[in-house]
């Protein structure tokens, strides 16, 4: 059976740090593409990450660069998010998703170009 499951989410005060693992079980997460979104209530949901199936590539919605980073151990099956620098419009709740290999790019963020999802965890920055 394919997941995705998150974990690592959290309460946190502005300008602490967190760690988001994405473990995948029911396919070979070597070969694929991984994007994280968010969800803040009612917004959007937004793309945050995502990261080639090597791990050489990674890319950053402008909202989190340079405060976040992602990566991968393809031996464990899981993508990892850091989270530092985090502030009070982080607040959401975190997904990671599979990405199909449509012929887009997992940059776009098109939530339809990712199959499969995660549960979700919850991030609040709050003091």
């Amino acid at each position: 059976q394919l997941q995705l499951v998150e974990s690592g989410g959290g309460l946190v005060q502005p300008g602490g740090s967190l760690r988001l693992s994405c473990a995948a079980s029911g396919f070979t997460l070597d070969y694929y593409y991984i994007g994280w979104f968010r969800q803040a209530p009612g917004k959007e949901r937004e793309g945050v990450s995502c990261i080639s199936s090597s791990g050489r590539w990674t890319n950053y919605a402008d909202s989190v660069k340079g405060r976040f980073t992602i990566s991968r151990d393809n031996a464990k099956k899981t993508v990892y998010l850091q989270m530092d620098s985090l502030k009070p419009e982080d607040t959401a709740v975190y997904y990671c998703a599979r990405f199909t290999r449509s012929g887009g790019s997992c940059s776009d963020y098109v939530p339809r170009e990712y199959d499969y999802w995660g549960q979700g965890t919850q991030v609040t920055v709050s003091s």
